[in-house]
């Protein structure tokens, strides 16, 4: 079970909604967190249930749920900014439904979703996309994304990306090629890079090194606690999202 808390009204319509679980290389949540900081998006709501592991994150010695919802009314833009995964694959269903039905009742315009993609060559500079229409994926050819022509997607942003494409909705999973045993900030920069062609933005990546490894150190911490709290009640962990 799964729910949407929002702590203030906002007008969501015609927004992008952007989200990216922890994965290969952490490229959302390093990704989305430097946007909020960037952007100066607005803390505006949180998911909760028990598609999460019991923790809670503390920053500034304050409480926080670790699934929570960011806001720019200048940039329209939602934000999902996760520091926690799910509990088990059928937690995956319920999460990739609840946010397509946030994303249809918000009347948001697009969704993007962001991964890694575990690859032989991580050096390598190309981003590649997924999108839910052809169209999209020919603008996408234009802003130098590579189409994947032939594959498997598995994990929320391709579930999401199935329910986008059944109700004609825009929806873009940007992957990054990673080195699924390392964690680089260089993976954020190319996602961030991707967004600002997409989205016609101008977000400077000068500081992401220095804050992308504060949010790797946060991250990792609380996964290997979230790991340690269900092996201590001999719960399954859910894999990491992964493209092929």
């Amino acid at each position: 079970m799964i729910e949407i808390e929002m702590l203030k009204k906002v007008d969501m319509s015609g927004c992008t909604f952007i989200e990216g679980f922890p994965g290969a290389g952490l490229v959302g949540p390093m990704t989305i967190s430097y946007m909020i900081s960037k952007l100066g998006m607005e803390y505006v709501g949180y998911l909760k249930g028990t598609a999460f592991p019991p923790l809670v994150s503390i920053h500034g010695d304050t409480p926080l749920p670790p699934c929570r919802l960011y806001y720019s009314k200048k940039y329209k833009i939602v934000a999902l900014f996760a520091e926690s995964n799910v509990v088990s694959e059928n937690a995956i269903y319920d999460i990739s439904e609840k946010l397509h039905g946030f994303v249809k009742s918000g009347k948001m315009s697009q969704i993007i979703s962001l991964s890694g993609v575990p690859t032989e060559n991580p050096n390598n500079q190309d981003v590649f996309a997924i999108a839910s229409k052809k169209e999209i994926v020919d603008k996408l050819d234009s802003l130098g994304l590579k189409s994947i022509g032939e594959g498997v997607a598995a994990g929320i942003g391709a579930l999401m990306l199935m329910y986008a494409s059944l109700d004609d909705i825009d929806d873009i999973n940007v992957l990054v090629p990673v080195n699924p045993q390392v964690i680089d900030p260089r993976y954020a920069e190319l996602a961030i890079k991707s967004i600002n062609r997409v989205l016609k933005l101008s977000i400077d990546t000068d500081e992401l090194e220095k804050e992308a490894g504060i949010v790797e150190e946060r991250i990792k911490n609380i996964l290997k606690r979230s790991k340690e709290t269900k092996d201590s009640v001999g719960s399954k962990e859910a894999g990491p999202s992964m493209y092929a």
